[in-house]
Parts: structure tokens; C-alpha cells; sequence
């Protein structure tokens, strides 16, 4: 009764901005967030939860395990569950959406460009200077984030620690760790007998039927993209080899150049890294195959989170689940902070990338408000200087 009580009258608070003030952030975050998905849950978790007060600590700890444990692309899942804490299905719809269509329209931008002049010749010289920046862009955000979730728990820590080192040594996240994380704590915080009080409810995950179309080759797209989206966990670092076998390997699309290219476009712009997506279908069919990828990898993902949200939100606050919850954290942190070494290693070649990592952390570190976006650019024509130097 006294759960019943708090949870109500949680909610009967109104929020703290509007709708469209949402829908502005995540466009501007959208058009200008660098750094991958790191760096996108470090923003969302400074300017929701730290500056702006919109969204509290337990709310959004609730939603970045939401999105760990649920396939998809971790950035884009917590907008739809930031979206849906105040404003429900309309508030998590256009959440997403403002999220990914910024980056959407910039490679669908890029791919125009990639057809028309037969490829982007400066591109590796352009990723060779924004990859080490944004190795100093993560690496800090995920601090940061270590610092907030983790704390002085040493239990959280030994899973951090764990998780880190299996994402390092494996190249990969492992799903099924962030499930048992959140079952070690629950079980070691909160003993076997609180599974009588039957408050602790299992959502059933939906796999959307994706709806058929008369081109054969948009149907492949989208029942290849729809897969990805709906069994792919963790970032876009989990989702590149999944992509990499199905593009390439199994219904040949792209070459192994035209691929690595998508990945670098990706990169280079802002927003979730799965955006690579669009500019693969659109160069498999089109404008119609940009669209139908891009639908097709992130439906799964909205579906992931809007089913199970009314149970974060109802049940959020029972002892066991904040338990598993924290579980998962802890163990969605130390991935992350893993999947920043394993970029590190791919980004990171000489010493002047990593004299250009150091020095964009540190920058970060000390100007406060220094904006990414002016760092990236930087990056970027320090990669066009120096690429061909070394």
C-alpha cells in the first residue's frame, strides 16, 4: 500500500519542461551529440538528470538498464524511455524520432554524395583525426559515468570490473551477463523469500512482423535489418559484425571498402552509430532502402522499450528490482567503459592520435562547456593535415 502510495504520487508530480522542449533537445543532441553511445548517455545523463533536473537519478538508472538488457542500440533506447517517463507512447515516439532523424538525413546526405562522385577519398584521413577524438570524448564520458552509478558498493564494482575485462577480451558485449548481474545483486541484497510478495513482473519481449512490400529487394532489407535490431544487444560496436556478415558475406550489397566506408560515416556524425544503417540501405536501393533499414533496425528496439516501460515505471521501486537494476548498471557501465578500450585499439595507431585522445579529454576535462561538436571538427582537419604525414 505505502509502494502503491509513493508511486502515484510520484507520478501526479508534473513534469519540468514540455513536450516540445523534449523534442528540441533531442533533435539538438541528435544534429550535434558526437562519441558514439557513450558519450549520448553521458549528455542525456548531464543535461536530464544533473543540469536541468527533468528526469531523476532512479529514472534514469531504470531506463539505461532498460537498454541493456533489451537488444537495440543503447542511445536510442534510453531517448524512448526518457520520452515515455513523463509523456508515455507519444513522449517515447517523438523522442525517438527526433533523436535519429538529424543523423538519418545527414547520411542519407552522405550517401547521395558517396554515389554521385564515386566514394569519399578523404574519408580515412578524416577518421583517422575524429576516432582519437572521440576515444577522448568516450573515455571521459564513461568516467563520469562510473563515478555516478558505481560508487563505493564493492559488490557493483567486482561486476564493473568483471565486465569491463570480458567486453576487452572478447571484442564484444555479452548479453546474458547484464541478466546475471542484476540476479546477483538481487538475490545477495534481497534474499529468496522476496519472490513471495510477487511484485517483481517479467515483461514478454514482442518481435514485430514486419509488413510486406511488392519490391523483393526492400522485403530483404527488411526482414535483414529487423533481425539486427531485434537480436543485436548493446552498441553499435556489438551491431558492425553482425551487419558486416549479413551485408557483405551472406547477401553481398556492399564490398568489404563500401562497408568499412559505412562505418566510417557513422562515425563521423552525430547521433547513434546504427544510423550506418541508412547509408547501407542507400546504397543497396535508394532512398526507399535508407528508409526501410533505418525503420526496420529501430522499430524492434521501440517496441523493446515501450512494452516493458509501464513496468519500470510501476514497479521501479520495489527493494528487488532497484536491486536488479543496480545489477545491470553496474554491468552496463563497466561494458561500456570496455567497449571504450576495445575503440581505442582500432582508433588509437600512432602518437599523434594519441596526443590528439589525451588532449581532447583533457580539454573536456577543464572547459566545462567546451562544445563536442567544435572538437570534432577540429579532429577532423587535424586528420586531413596530418593523415598523409605519417
Amino acid at each position: 500500500m505505502n509502494n502503491t502510495t509513493s508511486i502515484n504520487s510520484i507520478e501526479s508530480v508534473p513534469p519540468h519542461y514540455t513536450l516540445w522542449q523534449l523534442m528540441a533537445y533531442m533533435l539538438k543532441l541528435g544534429t550535434i551529440g558526437f562519441g558514439g553511445p557513450v558519450a549520448l548517455v553521458g549528455y542525456m545523463h548531464r543535461d536530464f538528470v544533473e543540469e536541468r533536473g527533468w528526469i531523476d537519478e532512479t529514472d534514469y538508472k531504470e531506463g539505461l538498464a532498460l537498454s541493456q538488457m533489451a537488444p537495440g542500440p543503447m542511445a536510442a533506447q534510453l531517448s524512448i524511455y526518457l520520452g515515455y517517463v513523463h509523456y508515455r507512447i507519444l513522449g517515447a515516439t517523438l523522442s525517438g524520432l527526433a533523436f535519429v532523424l538529424p543523423s538519418f538525413l545527414m547520411v542519407l546526405a552522405i550517401g547521395w554524395a558517396y554515389v554521385r562522385f564515386g566514394g569519399l577519398p578523404s574519408m580515412q584521413a578524416v577518421f583517422y583525426g575524429v576516432g582519437a577524438a572521440v576515444i577522448g570524448i568516450i573515455a571521459l564520458s564513461a568516467k563520469k559515468l562510473t563515478q555516478k552509478c558505481i560508487g563505493k558498493d564493492k559488490l557493483l564494482w567486482a561486476i564493473y570490473l568483471l565486465l569491463a575485462a570480458v567486453t576487452v577480451i572478447t571484442q564484444s558485449e555479452v548479453a546474458g551477463l547484464f541478466i546475471a548481474a542484476g540476479v546477483i545483486v538481487w538475490l545477495w541484497r534481497c534474499p529468496p523469500k522476496a519472490w513471495k510478495n510477487g511484485k517483481l513482473m517479467s515483461a514478454a519481449a514482442v518481435i514485430p512482423i514486419m509488413s510486406s512490400t511488392q519490391n523483393e529487394t526492400l522485403i530483404q532489407i527488411a526482414l535483414f535489418f529487423a533481425k539486427a535490431g531485434a537480436f543485436v544487444f548493446g552498441s553499435g560496436l556489438a551491431i558492425v559484425p553482425f551487419l558486416y556478415g549479413g551485408v557483405v558475406h551472406e547477401h553481398h550489397w556492399l564490398t568489404e571498402r563500401q562497408f568499412v566506408d559505412a562505418v566510417a560515416v557513422a562515425m563521423i556524425t552525430p547521433g547513434p552509430i546504427v544510423i550506418t544503417v541508412g547509408f547501407i540501405g542507400y546504397l543497396i536501393a535508394g532512398v526507399k532502402g535508407a528508409v526501410v533499414a533505418a525503420v526496420a533496425a529501430f522499430f524492434p528496439c521501440y517496441m523493446f522499450t515501450i512494452i516493458p516501460a509501464p513496468y519500470m515505471k510501476k514497479y521501479g521501486k520495489v527493494p528487488a528490482l532497484l536491486a536488479f537494476v543496480d545489477g545491470v548498471t553496474a554491468a552496463a557501465v563497466g561494458a561500456i567503459t570496455g567497449s571504450v578500450i576495445v575503440l581505442a585499439q582500432r582508433a588509437i595507431v600512432d602518437i599523434p592520435t594519441a596526443v590528439l585522445a589525451v588532449v581532447t579529454a583533457g580539454l573536456l576535462w577543464k572547459i566545462k562547456k567546451l562544445p563536442e561538436p567544435l572538437i570534432v571538427v577540429i579532429a577532423a582537419v587535424s586528420g586531413l593535415v596530418f593523415y598523409h604525414k605519417v
